[in-house]
């Protein structure tokens, strides 16, 4: 299942680094999915930062400066991947 988190509201292409407006809570250790028109990017969070300071998590209305492993686009969609746990049946 995935969760809308954000949107890319800058990439800077020479330090492969997106600029998000969050909506949701996000963490490092998250898997999230960049999605838009040319953009298909999935990767766990390894890094980011707000105002150059790093940051474990951000909550709704932060913008956070965020590595990403692939060029990503202004207006793409950031979703969190919630992975569902399957108990098995008795």
């Amino acid at each position: 299942m995935e969760i809308a988190v954000g949107r890319v509201t800058h990439y800077f292409d020479h330090l492969s680094v997106a600029v998000l407006a969050l909506n949701e809570n996000l963490k490092i250790g998250d898997k999230i999915h960049i999605v838009g028109h040319s953009t298909d990017l999935i990767q766990r969070v390894s890094s980011m930062q707000i105002e150059h300071h790093s940051v474990v998590w951000v909550k709704p209305g932060d913008h956070v400066a965020l590595k990403v492993i692939e060029p990503v686009h202004e207006h793409d969609v950031v979703f969190r991947i919630v992975e569902e746990v399957l108990e098995p049946i008795a």
